[in-house]
Order: structure tokens, then C-alpha cells, then sequence
């Protein structure tokens, strides 16, 4: 950078640079017209930009990278239409405690506050319309405030419960000149939240004395800063606990131990365990309508509920409220339950009415699977076991809200890569950019200098429904042009099948559900990407194909998927 256009650096660079300074490796968002001076400030950075062609889509996109990379996800927004276009997408980034942080411009500052100067994407309060769906929200009204402000919305967005930050900068501020020197020292340091030691030692004393605890492992788990997973499995095998994950805790425990019940919360056989224990544990989960099979859940026992969003502790049941980080809890309840149970021996032994923790785990999942076999669910359960087959172990997936996903949220095993889903607000077209961002960026992370050889950047899966991925279909564009390595697996049944289903069971019709169906691989074509129709007994060959072919690709299956007869209305 010459001196001459160093002296020339403006608001818009300050962000950028902090942002580096931070470590942000990748941006994602779509240009607008008060937000051109953030744009141009990238041109003169390290920073990879990753367009969309919808706000919506870039929000779930900035997701997807966070959740595939643990880092924060970065957004950039301009004024008005775009900011508002987003929000469903920070709904389900916040639910999902999805670390991000997101730059959005404003109007001029003589446009802001109570005036109506008619002003090209004027809102009353932009801001405002951010708060549902963000932790906190920044403005800055000066360029000095500009790297105090992005470094204080770092710091809130790693802090458990992490979650999206909002920071707003005007249009004139974002271009006014600076003096200050480029920021090259930037640090954000997330809050910690410890449990409360008098509270692990109440919890402690009731699990020590329990003979039939069990476990549910929520998305807490999962996005913990502590080493949460070690620390899950010490705890049951301490206890001796059978452990259920939520869909938000996918495979946070082994699926193959001798205690897991995978994550059939919709079960009514895995509700009666959990219903059964003396003591149930609940970490990082609220117990919400899903995990409760449909607020069916009615514990006999005593709960304790640990999880580091207030809000969530006693939301649906009386518990004991442990505010902490899932991994830090963990951890010390591992400790501390270890000290307990040294001398007492037969407290460790779980007793299930005369049988094992094992063997009540084991006869459960036999009656899981029995509940299935007596339906006619073969094409469903043998298309995601053919899913499940295809996929290399460590391949990280992203379901969009569809039929296939919600078989997916309670019998998909990660194995050593992660399951992500849209379970948290619930919205449609997540599955496609998210994954797009989730395979960006593993390839930042495979090109990393530190990682001492450049390796070859991992493939990562979306699966959706007909839909479901027209909110998204005019992402082709986005992984074509960035040759993001996502296969896109497109189940076409004509219509919102789940809506369908859940209309046909309530009133005996749908109504509004069908859809035209368009030439997906038609679409997928002509925006230069590879794809193909299959039928569903060979989804797993042509996932095969794709997953060796560079950059995107797409699989069309046209078939009707069915869901399993609900466990919680009986």
C-alpha cells in the first residue's frame, strides 16, 4: 500500500482491519449502496469475500461456516431491504447459538433518528429490527468507535450462550477519512461462565445416591468451549447413565456405547426411560417441544438442568438451575462425582428395577426398532441408511427442515463429523448455503499456513426437499462461482411433504401443500453444475459420484418419504 493511499483510509477499512486483527479469515453478504465503502476497504484486504445472491442465504451461509469451523462467522450487510431480508436467518442463527458477527450500514447520520428525510432504504429504527434475533446490537457514530465496537461484538458473540452481534455504522461514517495507524492489535476475550460450586456439589449429592440417573445431551454439548464430549462420556460411565442426545446434540455421545439411545427423543419408549429415572440430567438442552416428545415427558424423578442461557433453566419443568458453560459443568460434576462415589461402590451401579443400565439401554432400542418394523418404513430407513453408507465418516451435513431431516435428527449418526440442522428457528432453505459456507470454509482451514501442507479441502453434504431448496436454488450461482465442494441431494416428493403429512393426519387432506415441480437438474446445468436424477434405491452410487467430483454438484431423487407414526399422541 502506497503512503498516498494509506493516508487515505476510511471507517470502512477500520472494520476490515479489525476484523483481521481478530482473525477473521472469510466475509460473506451482498453489496448496497450505503455499505459500498465496507466493499471497497476489502479490496484492500486479506479477507476472502464470499457473495450470495440473497441476504437470507448469506446469513445461513456466514452460519454454516461457523458451525463447520468453530470460528465466528462474519456477515456484511447494506441498509435497509437487505438488513430486514436477513433476519430469518439470524433467527435461526441466535436460536442455534451460532457465534457470528454481522455489519450492517445505515442511512447518513442526518438521516437517523425521528426525521423523515426520504432517504433511499430509510427505516425508523433498523436497529430495532434486529433485536429478536441477535444477542446485542452496536451503533457507531464516529470511525474511532468503529474497532472498540466490532471487538466488543466479537467478544459477545464467543461468550456462551454464543449467538449473532449486530453492529451498525452509517454510510458517511464507514467513508470518512481516518488518521489513526491500521488496527493491528484487536483482542476479544469471551466472559466465562463457571458453575456456581455449591450447586455442582447439590447436584452431586443427588446423582451420587441415584440409582437410575439418565442423560440428555443437548446442542449445548456440542457448541461448548470446553472439552464437553470427554467430559459427557466420563460422567454416564461414572453413573452408569443411559444418554439420549437432542437434535441439536446429534452424536454428542458414541452412538455404538453400550449406554447411548442415539437420539430417538420422539420415541415413546426412550420418554418412559427418561421418565424413569431418579435423577435426569439435562445439559444444554431446555427439554424444548421436540426433545420432550411433544411435551409428553413427565418426569417421575428429580431434574437437574445445566445450561449457560438463564432463560432456558425451569422453562418447562422444576429443576435444579446450574448457569454454566455444558463443558465447564461437566467437567467439574466428573470431579467432583468421582470423589463421591470413591469408598461407595455399589452407588455406582445403576439399577433398573433388577437390570442394568446396559440392558435397559439395549431392550429400549430393541423396542424403538420393533415400533418401526411394524410400519412400512423400509424405503425410508434403507434411503438414510444408503445416505449413511455413502458419506466418508468425518463428512459434515447440513439438513434443511424436510422429511429426510427429521429421520435425520433421530437416527443420523455423525460418527466423527457433525450433523447441522435448521431444528433451531425452523425455517426453510437453510441447508444448501449453509452448507456452502461450511465448505468454504474447511477449505480456509485445509489452506491454513499452520496446518504446515495444504490438504485437500473436505466435501461437505446438504439435503433438502423440492421446497425447501427453491428458497435457496439461486445459491448455484454462489457455490459455482466460489467452487464450493457441497453436494446438494434434492428430494423431490411435489410439494412441502411434511406439511403435507401433518395436514393429511389432522384433517384428512392437504390443502396448499403441492407444488409444480421444475427440472432440477436442468436448473443445477445451467449454472455449469454437474447433476443427475436417480432413482431412490441408487441415491447412494450417485452420492458416491458426486462426493469425487470438484466444486458443486447435485442429486435428484423423486420419491414420497414417509414419517413414522407419532410415539406421543397415544
Amino acid at each position: 500500500m502506497t503512503d498516498r493511499n494509506r493516508s487515505r483510509r476510511n471507517g470502512g477499512d477500520l472494520v476490515i482491519e479489525t476484523l483481521q486483527a481478530l482473525g477473521a479469515r472469510t466475509v460473506f453478504g451482498i453489496p448496497g449502496q450505503h455499505a459500498l465503502g465496507l466493499f471497497d476497504a476489502l479490496s484492500r484486504s486479506e479477507l476472502r469475500y464470499v457473495s450470495s445472491r440473497v441476504e437470507n442465504n448469506a446469513a445461513f451461509a456466514a452460519d454454516g461456516y461457523a458451525r463447520a469451523t468453530g470460528e465466528v462467522g462474519v456477515l456484511f450487510l447494506s441498509t435497509g431491504p437487505g438488513a430486514l431480508t436477513s433476519l430469518s436467518g439470524l433467527q435461526e442463527a441466535y436460536a442455534t447459538a451460532v457465534p457470528m458477527v454481522v455489519v450492517a450500514s445505515q442511512i447518513p447520520l442526518s438521516g437517523l433518528g425521528a426525521r423523515r428525510k426520504g432517504m433511499l432504504h430509510q427505516l425508523d429504527d433498523q436497529k430495532a429490527s434486529a433485536q429478536n434475533v441477535t444477542k446485542t446490537q452496536f451503533s457507531v457514530h464516529h470511525p474511532s468507535g468503529i474497532p472498540s465496537a466490532i471487538q466488543d461484538a466479537w467478544a459477545a458473540a464467543i461468550t456462551v450462550p454464543q449467538g449473532p452481534v449486530w453492529v451498525e455504522v452509517p454510510q458517511d461514517v464507514l467513508l470518512r477519512e481516518v488518521m489513526v495507524p491500521p488496527v493491528k492489535d484487536a483482542l476479544a476475550v469471551p466472559y466465562d461462565h463457571p458453575p456456581r460450586q455449591e450447586l455442582i456439589e447439590e447436584a452431586v449429592r443427588w446423582l451420587a445416591t441415584s440409582r437410575r440417573t439418565a442423560i440428555v445431551a443437548g446442542g449445548g454439548v456440542r457448541r461448548s468451549t470446553g472439552d464437553a464430549r470427554r467430559h459427557l462420556l466420563r460422567v454416564a460411565e461414572l453413573l452408569d447413565a443411559p444418554v439420549v442426545c437432542t437434535p441439536g446434540g446429534n452424536s454428542v455421545f458414541p452412538h455404538d456405547h453400550p449406554l447411548s439411545l442415539g437420539s430417538w427423543v420422539e420415541d415413546r419408549h426412550v420418554t418412559d426411560l427418561l421418565e424413569d429415572a431418579e435423577v435426569l440430567l439435562v445439559v444444554g438442552s431446555s427439554l424444548g417441544e421436540v426433545t420432550s416428545n411433544y411435551f409428553t415427558l413427565e418426569p417421575r424423578g428429580r431434574l437437574i438442568q445445566v445450561d449457560a442461557e438463564p432463560r432456558v433453566l425451569e422453562s418447562n419443568f422444576p429443576t435444579l438451575g446450574v448457569r454454566a458453560d455444558a463443558g465447564q459443568a461437566l467437567a467439574s460434576i466428573s470431579a467432583n462425582i468421582s470423589a463421591a462415589l470413591a469408598g461407595a461402590e455399589d452407588s455406582a451401579h445403576a439399577d433398573w428395577h433388577g437390570r442394568s443400565a446396559a440392558e435397559v439401554v439395549a431392550e429400549t432400542n430393541r423396542r424403538v426398532e420393533s415400533r418401526l418394523d411394524g410400519q412400512e418404513l423400509s424405503r425410508e430407513r434403507r434411503f438414510l441408511a444408503d445416505i449413511r453408507a455413502a458419506a466418508p465418516a468425518e463428512m459434515q451435513t447440513y439438513w434443511d427442515m424436510t422429511i429426510a431431516a427429521y429421520w435425520g435428527w433421530n437416527c443420523w449418526d455423525a460418527q466423527s463429523g457433525e450433523f447441522h440442522s435448521a431444528q433451531g428457528a425452523g425455517g426453510l432453505g437453510y441447508a444448501f448455503p449453509a452448507a456452502i459456507g461450511g465448505a468454504v470454509g474447511l477449505a480456509d482451514q485445509a489452506d491454513a499456513p499452520e496446518t504446515g501442507a495444504e490438504e485437500v479441502a473436505p466435501r461437505v453434504l446438504a439435503v433438502a426437499g423440492d421446497g425447501s431448496a427453491m428458497y435457496s436454488i439461486a445459491e448455484l450461482a454462489s457455490a459455482q462461482q466460489h467452487g464450493a465442494n457441497v453436494t446438494w441431494l434434492i428430494v423431490d416428493d411435489g410439494g412441502y411433504g411434511i406439511l403435507r403429512d401433518y395436514m393429511e393426519g389432522a384433517f384428512g387432506q392437504a390443502t396448499a401443500t403441492e407444488l409444480y415441480r421444475p427440472d432440477f437438474v436442468a436448473l443445477a446445468r445451467s449454472f455449469g453444475v454437474p447433476a443427475e436424477e436417480v432413482p431412490v434405491e441408487e441415491v447412494g452410487p450417485a452420492l458416491t459420484r458426486a462426493f469425487k467430483r470438484p466444486g458443486p454438484a447435485v442429486v435428484v431423487v423423486r420419491t414420497l418419504l414417509r414419517m413414522w407414526a407419532p410415539s406421543h399422541l397415544g
